[in-house]
């Protein structure tokens, strides 16, 4: 059994299944879902949540906004490449969807970093563990066991599934309304909590489990005989988290750069990795046109990922059929070829020892879990105490559209979740300052 494009790539719009109306535009439906996102309040909110270094001073490096902008680029030339690629092989695909996929993993690059929680990697973790291990343990005597998985691995990726799925008080049925094909392409892990292991990845929570059920088997996603809560990606998916590997790797080195983390010598001999005798000198060459050392990292920076679409390309090509057959194992970018994989390893290595190890990334990290952490035991206690009177302050001051007064204990600490992963930095310290008393609003 295998999955087909004609069936994997659909209009179909979640919420909105029963509307088929012709639309007076140009705009395809995969580009309407990139415009929902990118003029959505969760997207602006992108701008002032960390990525990896602390939020700029004087010295510009990114933060999620970017980011997301950055891989929906590079994921919208690797969707437009394999298309191309997949039409000149098989002709009878023109009248699908395929020419859209570079339009579907744009808007799906978008949306992949939607769910997380301020402070960078740091606020996912203070979540799960402010639960498997903080002040929240003791609601797991209150929880089914499923409940408590999700939230003891809390992911941002499933709550990017969440949130755009999600029907929140007072707005319309369907939430963002996204079409099936996008929403599927942004689950990286299509499996329920119980089964994120040690890594704790996870696609859905089991409050959207029926909804990932009902797109999944929509589009003909297969489900794999461990278990019935898995199944196989959406083949897109492998193009989304090619364009984030191949961003983050590539902005965080040249980040590290513009901070002095990494010297341009370091920098430069990195990103050289990647090239053969024959391309260096020719790159060399055109450093000689280029006198400035930004310029010459940055040109350095779009040589390489240029080299990683094609490679990537390539992997999705050769095993295209592995893919639909839901046996492809692993990210595209470690099936590269040798040279640019052994830079890819290189450069992992290195940022792992100097770059996210760095005083300013684990100060912000620090200071992150701290932030959420006590924002979590304020808001869970008000949210299990509702009739105290501090409780009804904090209530009180979450937005309607949070269902902070739902019945079960489990969708009430799913609006606090929803609330706090939803904050930016400067929101979330604001807040912090003010419960703890070292701030107060302007009088």
């Amino acid at each position: 059994m295998s999955m087909n494009w004609r069936q994997l790539l659909s209009a179909k719009r979640f919420g909105l299944e029963e509307l088929h109306a012709e639309r007076e535009e140009n705009r395809s439906e995969f580009q309407r879902d990139y415009d929902r996102l990118i003029f959505s309040a969760p997207f602006r909110r992108l701008q002032n949540k960390t990525q990896v270094f602390p939020l700029p001073g004087s010295i510009f490096v990114h933060n999620r906004l970017t980011h997301s902008l950055e891989v929906s680029c590079v994921g919208r030339s690797l969707g437009n490449d394999v298309a191309k690629v997949l039409l000149q092989n098989d002709p009878s695909l023109k009248d699908t969807y395929l020419s859209e996929i570079g339009s579907i993993v744009s808007a799906a690059c978008l949306a992949h970093d939607l769910g997380n929680p301020p402070f960078g990697h740091s606020g996912e973790k203070a979540i799960s563990t402010f639960f498997s291990e903080g002040k929240g343990m003791p609601l797991k005597n209150e929880l089914s066991s499923e409940e408590w998985d999700d939230l003891t691995h809390f992911e941002g990726n499933a709550n990017a599934f969440r949130l755009l799925t999600h029907q929140f008080e007072g707005r319309r049925k369907g939430g963002f309304a996204m079409t099936y094909s996008t929403l599927a392409s942004i689950v990286k892990y299509p499996f329920s909590s119980g089964l994120a292991g040690k890594k704790s990845k996870f696609g859905f929570f089991i409050s959207e489990e029926s909804t990932f059920r009902t797109i999944a088997d929509d589009l003909g996603l297969i489900k794999l005989n461990d278990s019935p809560l898995r199944y196989a990606r959406h083949p897109l998916v492998y193009l989304v988290e090619a364009a984030d590997d191949i961003c983050y790797q590539m902005m965080d080195i040249e980040d590290a750069h513009k901070l002095k983390i990494l010297t341009t010598e370091e920098t430069i001999a990195l990103l050289m990795e990647y090239f053969s005798e024959e391309k260096k000198i020719r790159i060399k060459d055109t450093f000689k046109r280029v006198s400035d050392i930004n310029e010459q990292i940055a040109y350095l920076r779009s040589t390489v990922i240029g080299l990683l679409i094609r490679e990537c390309t390539q992997v999705f090509i050769d095993h295209q059929q592995d893919i639909l057959d839901g046996t492809f194992d692993g990210p595209l970018i470690q099936r590269i070829s040798q040279r640019p994989a052994c830079a890819y390893e290189h450069c992992t290595k290195v940022s792992f020892e100097k770059i996210y190890r760095s005083r300013d990334v684990l100060d912000i990290e620090l200071a992150g879990f701290q932030i959420i952490s006590t924002l979590l035991e304020l808001m869970i206690e008000a949210v299990c105490t509702p009739d105290k009177a501090y409780s009804k302050l904090l209530i009180n001051r979450v937005s309607g559209q949070y269902n902070i007064k739902a019945p079960a204990l489990y969708d009430r600490i799913q609006a606090v979740l929803d609330y706090v992963s939803g904050m930016t930095d400067v929101f979330a310290l604001d807040l912090y300052r003010k419960i703890n008393g070292n701030s107060l609003p302007a009088l």
